[in-house]
């Protein structure tokens, strides 16, 4: 059975991933430090796959703990999805950001190479791309991002490409996420939000439920359909599945893949408020406000790459994600506590 270790799998896309590994019947090892995410989510996933991952509680920027992971085991391949991910608040608590999200992953990525690790999965973002003329961004695109998160994830990819020429053995593969919603279909796991957010699903979700009472929407004059901005959301389980096709992918001529994750289609903030009412049948109050500094009007992604080379196509659309992410919201009201 091949071992896998994925670093941040309790939290919201991780822990999605490792039920899909479980249930392809790999043999999973989880490093969370727990600073956004509860332990009680390997009891959840092992709810869903019957199976529970082995866990070490753990940081990557304890390097001590990381060899002695490398040491005792013989490793497959590594997903890494460990990260502060707040664009403003690594704005805010910039040093934080970059000792978690860029030392910590240059220590991970350092010993893994040393360790011959034969594929390598990174958790990047479309973040990196920062502000594009064109609404629909691909990856040859110039890189350049506006948020400190933004920054360090494209630090890591350039690490990355360091190792091309070092590392023939190794097979790299970078993801870069749209808006990664929606929650498991079974409602056990899903988005754990209780603190304060400016992701837009989850907000829905809460004002739908009524434990917020109205729902802010920054801008309603952008050159859009609706005047309200567009953007492209991609369900977690598509997101996961993708990186079970990154696992079995062996790319020819070159030892590192870039891939856009998205559906290729943007919806508004006001196609996401009335497909959530419908599936959930409740109204949903809002009212505009001020656009915010650096919102794009439209952005989506070209997922042409991961479809034709991964194989990997989205399956399911805005009102998937909403269905799902209201499941969650009613099973889980006040989160995983």
């Amino acid at each position: 059975m091949k071992k896998i270790l994925v670093t941040g799998g309790t939290g919201f896309i991780g822990s999605h991933v490792v039920v899909q590994l479980l249930n392809k019947n790999y043999q999973v090892f989880v490093l969370d430090n727990l600073s956004n995410s509860k332990k009680i989510v390997l009891e959840k996933i092992r709810k869903i796959t019957g199976k529970l991952p082995n866990f070490i509680e753990g940081d990557i920027r304890n390097i001590n703990l990381i060899n002695q992971i490398f040491n005792e085991n013989i490793f497959e391949g590594l997903m890494h999805f460990a990260a502060l991910k707040s664009l403003s608040d690594s704005e805010i608590n910039a040093e934080k950001y970059y000792d978690n999200n860029v030392v910590g992953s240059n220590n991970l990525l350092d010993i893994a190479v040393k360790k011959n690790i034969k594929k390598i999965i990174f958790s990047s973002s479309a973040a990196v791309y920062g502000n594009q003329k064109s609404a629909k961004v691909v990856e040859t695109m110039l890189l350049d991002p506006i948020t400190n998160y933004g920054k360090n994830k494209l630090l890591i990819e350039k690490k990355i490409q360091k190792f091309q020429t070092e590392s023939k053995n190794i097979s790299f593969v970078i993801f870069r996420y749209f808006n990664a919603v929606g929650a498991h279909p079974s409602g056990i796991i899903g988005e754990d939000i209780r603190e304060t957010t400016s992701n837009l699903m989850p907000l829905v979700s809460k004002t739908a439920f009524g434990q917020i009472k109205k729902l802010t929407i920054f801008g309603n004059d952008y050159p859009t359909k609706d005047g309200t901005g567009l953007r492209d959301y991609i369900h977690v389980e598509d997101l996961a599945a993708a990186h079970i096709k990154g696992l079995e992918f062996f790319p020819k001529n070159k030892n590192i893949s870039t891939f856009n994750l998205g559906v290729g289609k943007a919806y508004s903030v006001l196609d996401v408020v009335k497909t959530f009412e419908l599936v959930s049948k409740r109204k949903i109050p809002y009212e505009f406000s001020k656009k915010r500094p650096g919102d794009l009007a439209e952005c989506y992604a070209d997922p042409f790459l991961a479809n034709s080379d991964l194989q990997w196509k989205a399956k399911l659309n805005l009102e998937d994600i909403c269905r799902d992410v209201w499941n969650f919201q009613i099973k889980n009201p006040i989160g995983y506590e």
